[in-house]
């Protein structure tokens, strides 16, 4: 039996990368997957395959996570497709780095409302959905970052400490319902969006990690799978650290 057999999941953000990793665990886990991105481009429609190609049930929605009207309706859409929703991961997210004194309000206000507002939107959208069926798992995409901070991350760091203590108090107003949220803190996981760091960087932070080597979305995807799964059952309002130790 797979843990997730006739499970609707969906994930945001996951044309490629996490997102990507964890749909495709999913799928192959026995859940049906509605994931979104901003628009139904070539790699959407990859991934789209892809998981198609494990024998899931499978759709992709173009929508922007940070507009709320606009996740609203995608919700609306994704049970009118689906029948329910017993997972949600939101795992969309973007960085516009930069050193506190040279960030614009422009960076500060996309990383807020691609990281954090979007959360909201669409735990605010499927909660009533989950409601009803008094069940469901929360997964929500936090960063190590997000509990140590980095410097020329403070809108990244800000908006990944806020998932956390939004992740807490959704456990507490929602538990009693049979809903479960959860956080991850990815470490430093090896994506197109890290890749994208000089090779010396990657070597500096590989270097402070116990385990001496950056991690996969792999290694994230499996943890989501325990999240999304009864294996948590008891597991609500806590923060997994999946970060090769990286954050003792």
């Amino acid at each position: 039996m797979r843990l997730l057999e006739g499970k609707i999941a969906v994930i945001t953000g996951a044309s490629r990368g996490i997102g990507k990793a964890v749909a495709l665990e999913f799928a192959r886990q026995g859940a049906s997957i509605a994931f979104t991105d901003l628009r139904y481009d070539d790699i959407a429609r990859e991934t789209e395959q892809e998981i198609a190609a494990t024998g899931a049930r499978v759709k992709m929605y173009a929508s922007n996570a940070a507009d709320c009207a606009a996740t609203a309706a995608t919700v609306e859409e994704i049970v009118k497709d689906f029948g329910r929703v017993d997972i949600l991961v939101n795992n969309a997210g973007i960085t516009k780095d930069g050193l506190l004194m040279r960030m614009t309000e422009e960076q500060w206000d996309a990383v807020i409302n691609v990281n954090l507002k979007s959360v909201f939107n669409f735990t605010k959208a499927v909660s009533p959905v989950m409601l009803r069926q008094r069940a469901g798992s929360m997964i929500n995409m936090s960063s190590v970052v997000g509990v140590s901070g980095n410097a020329g991350q403070a809108n990244y760091s800000a908006s990944k400490a806020g998932i956390i203590g939004f992740t807490k108090s959704v456990a507490k107003e929602l538990g009693s319902r049979g809903i479960r949220a959860n956080a991850i803190a990815p470490g430093f996981i090896i994506t197109e969006m890290t890749g994208q760091l000089p090779e010396e960087v990657r070597q500096e932070w590989a270097a402070k990690i116990p385990l001496k080597r950056g991690g996969t979305p792999e290694d994230i995807a499996r943890v989501c799978v325990f999240l999304a799964s009864d294996l948590s059952g008891y597991v609500t309002g806590q923060t997994i650290h999946v970060c090769g130790g990286m954050n003792m």
